[in-house]
């Protein structure tokens, strides 16, 4: 009887949540390489004929495409937030450290286009949804972050709206909270991409989101940030909210309890998402 009772509670927990998963080659041509990413349809997606809004959710440095969806401690929160806000949720690769930027020196790492343009072009050719920037929103851990705030200031075409978690906003690592051995092993990823920070320091400035306070201002994004107290990222953080205080750039920040880990980007983007629903409503980009 208890076993019965169980499996009653386990049936009923799977079917409690409607939304469904789809994994999609997207590959790059830009890039010449195959990539994938992860597509969350709310359960009413299926029974509707409306299109939906678009949150666009970048992983973190070291990562992968999947990350969301297989790291959160909660392996529905995806699934869950998509049919409580009823929008498509997507989760495009973003390699291992590529800053989600076209690197002036690595002709295989640009991911400010691909994402920005091949991305974006299969999934509203491919999905029903709101083919305008009012129906688009970006948000991210970490790197994911960063690119988020960085492809949103730099395209606001494209985006209504963008979030950071946690976000790696400054690409100088001596601004970051490490030990010495960890600057070290991620050196090499940023000379890859960027030269060494010696020789273009400027590379290094121009590409890191801190130092884009006054591109926000000028596109009017609405913007979410925020980031743990005891997270190695904190200064880079603070120092943006700093500057956009400083230059009267409207925008939601918030330091919360804890560091760099799942469990608090699983308690975050909850919030993050609540910030862009009440955009996309105004908006007027919501699906019925």
């Amino acid at each position: 009887m208890r076993l019965s009772f169980s499996l009653l509670c386990l049936l009923i927990s799977i079917c409690s949540f409607g939304a469904t998963v789809d994994t999609l080659d997207i590959p790059s041509a830009a890039m010449q390489k195959k990539l994938r990413a992860a597509v969350v349809l709310p359960a009413s997606y299926a029974k509707s004929k409306a299109a939906y809004p678009v949150l666009y959710l970048l992983h973190g440095g070291g990562g992968q495409f999947s990350d969301w969806l297989r790291q959160t401690p909660n392996k529905l929160l995806l699934h869950t937030l998509a049919d409580q806000y009823n929008l498509i949720i997507v989760t495009p690769e973003g390699e291992k450290l590529s800053g989600y930027l076209d690197s002036p020196i690595q002709k295989d790492n640009l991911f400010e286009t691909y994402i920005t343009q091949e991305v974006l072009s299969k999934i509203d050719n491919t999905y029903r949804t709101i083919r305008d920037r009012k129906g688009r929103v970006i948000t991210g851990l970490s790197m994911g972050g960063h690119g988020a705030l960085y492809l949103a200031t730099r395209h606001p075409d494209l985006y209504c709206a963008a979030g950071s978690m946690s976000g790696a906003l400054d690409l100088n690592t001596a601004h970051w909270r490490i030990a010495p051995e960890f600057a070290k092993q991620i050196k090499p990823q940023f000379e890859r991409i960027l030269g060494m920070q010696d020789a273009t320091p400027d590379l290094y400035a121009a590409n890191s989101v801190v130092n884009m306070a006054d591109k926000m201002k000028a596109n009017g994004l609405k913007l979410i940030i925020d980031c743990g107290v005891d997270d190695f990222l904190i200064e880079p953080n603070r120092e943006l909210h700093r500057r956009l205080v400083y230059n009267q750039t409207p925008h939601d920040y918030t330091e919360h309890p804890g560091g760099h880990t799942w469990d608090y980007w699983e308690n975050s983007l909850p919030y993050h998402i609540l910030f862009f629903t009440k955009i996309l409503k105004a908006n007027g980009a919501v699906a019925p």
